[in-house]
């Protein structure tokens, strides 16, 4: 077992009297890949949500390394070490490919306004230094050629590579990956699990992994979690989950939409 790197310990939430998060428990240890799964509408975006301050929980807490987070705004989550993507890809579009990683880095960046206002050498120095780093971390997901096109020229697929580049930037010991295959056909599919091994055998960070694609899930989780309007109904290695007969139930008797708010 490695480091413990979050935990979350009766973590609920409520909008008026719906619940939808209720009584959520998990620990993820370091270099651990973790999925999150459930019938649409289950509550599982809204997990992330908590996680990383959208939402305040108004039952339970959660931990990042021993820190209490509760409380903590979106941007002092991430300065903690939780980094996400997102269902909707969400990139600086008009901006160029590697300028989306290199503003990951501006909470690491130790030169003043003056020092960038009259171009002094730290300016150009961390600059040069910040450039090199987004540039190793785009030719991990094969797009440092397309530095410098504009983002939203991108394909959908290499667009989702991005997003992740960018949320890898933040130097987070937590990422957060909301279905990150989704919409993609079966050749970008394979090509995101080469990545996402790839930034595990590299990074050793843990991750905590949305997705629908069942085959994508059992291949790389080591463990699953399953909730079902909001409540866990099964936790366990794949093979467990996948003849779990509570989980099966619960994909069979819903056709519900998932929505963002709340879900």
């Amino acid at each position: 077992m490695g480091e413990l790197i979050l935990q979350a310990k009766h973590l609920g939430i409520s909008f008026g009297g719906l619940k939808a998060v209720d009584d959520f428990n998990i620990e993820i240890n370091a270099g651990e890949l973790v999925g999150l799964i459930g019938p649409n509408g289950a509550g599982k975006t809204t997990v992330f949500n908590l996680l990383t301050g959208v939402y305040a929980p108004t039952e339970g807490a959660f931990f990042l390394c021993g820190e209490k987070m509760n409380g903590k705004k979106t941007h002092q989550v991430v300065q903690s070490g939780i980094a996400r993507t997102f269902q909707n890809i969400r990139l600086f579009k008009s901006m160029t490919v590697l300028e989306n990683v290199m503003v990951a880095y501006g909470m690491s960046i130790k030169y003043k306004i003056p020092g960038a206002i009259f171009r002094m050498g730290s300016y150009f120095k961390e600059e040069a230094e910040y450039r090199e780093k987004a540039l190793d971390l785009l030719k991990i997901f094969d797009l440092d050629d397309k530095a410098d096109y504009i983002a939203d020229n991108l394909p959908y697929g290499q667009q989702r590579k991005l997003e992740i580049a960018r949320a890898l930037a933040t130097g987070m010991k937590l990422l957060l990956l909301d279905e990150p295959a989704a919409g993609m056909n079966p050749t970008e599919t394979a090509d995101l699990l080469r990545c996402i091994n790839i930034i595990r055998e590299r990074f050793g960070i843990a991750i905590l992994l949305i997705e629908h694609d069942m085959s994508l899930v059992m291949k790389i989780c080591e463990r699953i979690v399953v909730i079902d309007y909001g409540v866990t109904i099964a936790q366990g290695l794949p093979e467990e989950i996948a003849s779990n007969q509570r989980v099966i139930a619960a994909y069979l008797g819903t056709d519900e939409e998932e929505e963002d708010v709340p879900c």
